[in-house]
Formats: C-alpha cells, sequence, structure tokens
C-alpha cells in the first residue's frame, strides 16, 4: 500500500501545514504550476516528490520534471498533467490518447477547482486536487491524500487548508 498526498498550483508558495497534512504520506504527487524550483525542492527534502510542470513554471522547472507522467503503482495506472480538463471535457491536445488508452487514475491542475469524479464513458477516476497556493481566484487552499493498493484507489480525503477542516469523500468533518 501507497500513501499519497497529492497537490496543485502552489505558485511559489508552500503552505505551512503542508508537511503537516502529508507526514504520513510515502510520495507527494504535484499536478503542476509549482511557481518556483524552491518549491520542488523543499518538497523533495521532506518526501519523494513526482511532478509535472504547468504552463506558469520556467526552465529550471521544466529541465526537473516533465509535462505528462505516466507510470503504473500498486497496479494502477495512473497519468498526471497539468492542464487536462475532466471526464466529458478533455483538453483537446490529450482527448484522443485518454479515449484510446484511459489510465485507471487521471490527475491534473490548472483549474484551481477541486474534483473527484468517475468517467463514466472510460471508467478512469479524475482527480485535480484544487489549488494550494496564494495566487489565483481560489478562495480555500486544497489538498487530497489517498492510498493506493492491489489495483485500487482508496480512502480519499480532502484537506482545506484555510479553515484546517479534512473531509471524506462523503463530506463528513474529520477535523
Amino acid at each position: 500500500m501507497m500513501k499519497i498526498g497529492l497537490l496543485s498550483d502552489t505558485h511559489g508558495y508552500v503552505h505551512p501545514r503542508i508537511k503537516h497534512h502529508f507526514k504520513e504520506v510515502d510520495e507527494i504527487w504535484h499536478a503542476g504550476d509549482i511557481g518556483s524550483i524552491e518549491v520542488l525542492e523543499e518538497l523533495e527534502q521532506f518526501k519523494k516528490v513526482r511532478a509535472v510542470y504547468g504552463n506558469i513554471d520556467n526552465h529550471k522547472i521544466r529541465a526537473a520534471t516533465k509535462e505528462h507522467r505516466r507510470f503504473v503503482m500498486e497496479g494502477v495506472d495512473v497519468w498526471i498533467t497539468h492542464i487536462g480538463g475532466y471526464p466529458g471535457r478533455y483538453a483537446p491536445q490529450i482527448r484522443e490518447y485518454i479515449y484510446r488508452n484511459p489510465p485507471d487514475l487521471f490527475i491534473c491542475g490548472h483549474s484551481h477547482i477541486l474534483k473527484i469524479m468517475r468517467d463514466k464513458r472510460t471508467g478512469l477516476l479524475h482527480m485535480n486536487p484544487g489549488a494550494c497556493g496564494k495566487s489565483g481566484f481560489h478562495k480555500v487552499k486544497t489538498l487530497i491524500r489517498f492510498e493506493i493498493s492491489r489495483g485500487q484507489i482508496l480512502n480519499p480525503e480532502v484537506i482545506e487548508l484555510s479553515d484546517e477542516k479534512t473531509f471524506d469523500v462523503d463530506g463528513s468533518d474529520q477535523k
């Protein structure tokens, strides 16, 4: 079993509570718009990081990451990218690939809108952790924690950094 901490759109800022909420995870996955190489380095000093670059990321971040990451972990086919859209509204540049060879778990950032939803057409699970940086239109900074084990994605939790509440995906308060 692997415990994953998922975030996106830090835009050069590491919220002081990220490490607290991710202390039990095995890896941190960053879905782009990291914002500065220092953010990536700080996260890498804390945990193993799998990151993709986003549209605001400079040449240093692009040299240290990739546009897309596709890998298998614990029997789950994972695809992480920054600009990917969501079920029914995938980004044009990846739509064909999603439908031809869908992953089990498709992760992206960019929109600053938290989403966890199933694609009814392909069966994949889509996650967008929202945004946890200071820049952007979002009003609440969010992260996701979940587990991967034996081909299953388990126990997704949404964490709101602004008021420090944690919710299971059923909406029950876990503060």
